[in-house]
């Protein structure tokens, strides 16, 4: 077999797709040789097993569709009032209704609420809304006011899907996914991939709106969460004031902030508009970029396709990335006279040329389509992964397509799965997180745990894990609402043990560590020792030291796994290289090994051996006894008295012995006292 795209044994290219939180595994592609298709039949014009050339898409289009429009049945009308959508029929009506007293409920409504809300949506269902389906098998996947039952949340997505619904089709594809149903996913993936690229702008990728991790551990996130209160934020306030002092790179960034929704902002594209044209009046070439854009896409402003080409010119002088929405006019024809591929070519290599992704891309389009040039897969190929190297969304979308449809890379739906969820993750459904963001913020805890549940069914892992922490950080302020009520210990414990699993399966270490003490110690679920193992080992293979610590105790112990010194020991030592932090627990650990070596059977062993249920006693006897606030006070009071006694007793030695040491000392002469002669 003859290899192509790259002539090398192995390519790795770390998806950047989303910044994401060390607490999460960055997902990384690697191409091997067994990869890659044979170009042979596949440089020619005609496309071999992926179709005709048609059935790529080529470089989009530059109609900016309406969210409501890309998302059909999104929660946005009741999260934001002024988007104008009004609902079309009368089924729909009712299901926004029960939507609406979903989220009242979930703020302070309570059950009762709750419970008129899932009547509405089930009536609405019950008329055939696909929309009302979704919301209704949201609720018996988490269990509100329903019996928590998967199979009946599958079914109802499963019509909603059908229907049209996006968000249930983002969660039955993360459902097959999970199952290893990948060729069922991979279909639905890459419908909602297509959904999402095509909002991505058409000179550069945009930037992420990456959900923001409420947590950093088991603490609360202060530094991204500061970032993130909009225009209340101190660093948002001197930028502003930067931007009024006619700073226009402080100018651009606000633009940027407004025209996306960024950093805690609400989309306003007037803001952005006006904000891009101070800049510009400064010469700020990437605000001229963006308003290229804004009058292609027709954002914000009359479409003007001669004005984008005028902007895009302009800030091509001094940015290269300009040079790929000027390539698009001229592949397009739009706001110049015809088609002119050749011109188009050349404008892409000028970016490519500079190392710009998006020129690599576009060049990469043009071999796999032959727009301009004799279709080549093995090029494309080429340009597709310099692409992805520097974290071009729509490079990834492509190399999706090609495991997809085993043009250009040898079929692997599982891979191609990974890559589309990727850049699905990045369509309109993905507000979600900002408005759960901004519950959170205002102190609205349970409309915040309602949206991230929401969206950790779409299967976003930092939405999963934002939601288990509120759960366990908030408890019963966190308003969760089990199957009759608000939820009890059970009903939290599971629902918190379901979120972390499902993060912990997308890499988070946390999450991992947090299902490995569930299962050691039994925590809402049946101790089992062989899987608190298998929750270790995953977080150990994420470098983390606690997960090696903790599979070290459990070959000390024989607990879940097998009984072995040397492996516990390895475990310890790993700990400690990873984190230093880990010293002294590794040395305790350490000494415990010699003790358990040197003296097996012995009483010290059985001492050892008996802590972990001595500690618990010794904790609850500190918290029930000396921490009761009665109990505390005379303790403190009693400390301080035998502080004083103390510090008396001291003095009064101190003296003593003064005292004694006095006759052996000098004494003073008196007045008119002389010294008696000595004999001669």
């Amino acid at each position: 077999m003859r290899s192509f795209c790259y002539p090398l044994l192995l390519v790795v290219i770390a998806l950047l797709l989303l910044p994401l939180s060390t607490l999460a595994r960055p997902f990384v592609l690697v191409l091997t040789p067994d990869d890659l298709s044979d170009a042979g039949a596949q440089s020619s014009d005609s496309a071999a097993d992926g179709g005709d050339a048609s059935d790529w898409d080529e470089f989009g289009d530059s109609d900016t569709k309406p969210d409501d429009e890309l998302d059909p049945g999104s929660w946005r009308p009741i999260l934001d009032p002024d988007s104008g959508s009004e609902p079309a029929t009368e089924d729909e009506a009712v299901y926004y209704s029960g939507v609406a007293k979903v989220i009242a409920a979930a703020s302070s409504g309570g059950p009762r609420v709750m419970e008129e809300a899932a009547s509405e949506i089930e009536a609405a269902a019950t008329a055939g809304n696909p929309h009302a389906q979704s919301a209704l098998g949201f609720l018996y996947e988490m269990g509100m006011t329903k019996e928590r039952n998967k199979a009946k949340a599958f079914m109802h997505h499963y019509f909603a899907a059908d229907g049209g619904n996006t968000q249930s089709k983002m969660a039955l594809a993360y459902t097959y996914s999970r199952q290893d149903m990948h060729d069922k996913a991979v279909v639905l993936y890459a419908e909602l991939a297509q959904i999402a690229v095509n909002s991505f702008l058409i000179s550069k990728d945009s930037p992420v709106m990456e959900p923001v991790r409420l947590h950093n551990g088991a603490e609360e996130n202060k530094d991204a969460l500061r970032k993130s209160r909009g225009e209340e934020d101190e660093d948002f306030q001197i930028l502003e004031y930067q931007a009024q002092k006619g700073n226009a790179a402080a100018m651009y960034k606000i633009g940027i902030f407004y025209y996306f929704g960024l950093r805690g902002l609400r989309r306003d594209r007037a803001k952005a508009l006006s904000w891009f044209l101070k800049a510009v009046e400064k010469g700020e070439p990437k605000s001229m970029e963006l308003l290229g854009e804004m009058y292609a896409r027709g954002a914000g402003v009359e479409r003007n396709y001669t004005k984008a080409l005028e902007w895009l010119t302009l800030a091509s002088q001094r940015l290269v990335s300009a040079y790929n929405g000027m390539g698009y006019l001229y592949v397009k024809g739009y706001g110049v006279e015809k088609k002119n591929y050749s011109k188009a070519k050349e404008y892409f290599e000028k970016a490519a040329n500079h190392e710009e992704a998006g020129g690599h891309y576009n060049l990469g389009v043009m071999y796999l389509k032959g727009v301009g040039v004799k279709r080549d897969v093995k090029i494309a190929c080429n340009y597709f992964i310099m692409a992805a190297k520097e974290g071009q969304p729509k490079a990834f979308y492509q190399l999706a397509k090609m495991f997809h449809t085993g043009v250009g890379l040898k079929k692997d739906p599982r891979m191609a799965t990974a890559l589309y969820k990727l850049v699905a993750e990045r369509g309109p459904w993905s507000s979600l997180s900002r408005w759960a963001l901004e519950s959170y913020l205002k102190g609205d805890v349970g409309k915040a745990f309602l949206l991230y549940s929401r969206m950790a069914e779409l299967g976003y892992e930092v939405a999963q894990s934002n939601a288990a922490w509120i759960l366990d950080k908030y408890g019963e302020r966190s308003m969760c609402i089990g199957e009759s009520g608000f939820c009890t210990d059970a009903e939290r414990l599971l629902c918190v043990h379901s979120l972390w699993w499902q993060a912990s399966e997308q890499g988070n270490e946390h999450a991992a560590l947090l299902i490995g003490d569930a299962y050691y110690y039994g925590r809402g679920t049946e101790r089992d020792y062989d899987r608190a193992a298998k929750a270790y080992m995953h977080a150990k293979s994420q470098s983390n030291a606690q997960g090696m610590f903790n599979l070290g105790y459990m070959h000390e112990h024989g607990q879940g796994l097998p009984f072995d010194l040397h492996l516990a020991k390895r475990y310890y030592d790993e700990a400690l290289q990873h984190d230093s932090h880990a010293k002294l627990p590794v040395t305790l650990a350490l000494m415990s090994l010699w003790v358990r070596k040197n003296y097996a059977n012995s009483f010290l062993v059985d001492m050892i051996d008996s802590l972990p249920e001595v500690y618990p006693k010794v904790e609850a006897w500190v918290q029930n006894v000396i921490m009761e606030e009665g109990n505390a006070t005379i303790l403190t009071l009693f400390s301080c008295l035998l502080t004083v006694l103390y510090l008396r007793e001291r003095q009064r030695r101190h003296a003593a012995a003064a005292a004694a040491a006095a006759p052996d000392a000098a004494q003073p002469l008196l007045p008119n006292e002389r010294i008696p002669a000595g004999p001669h």
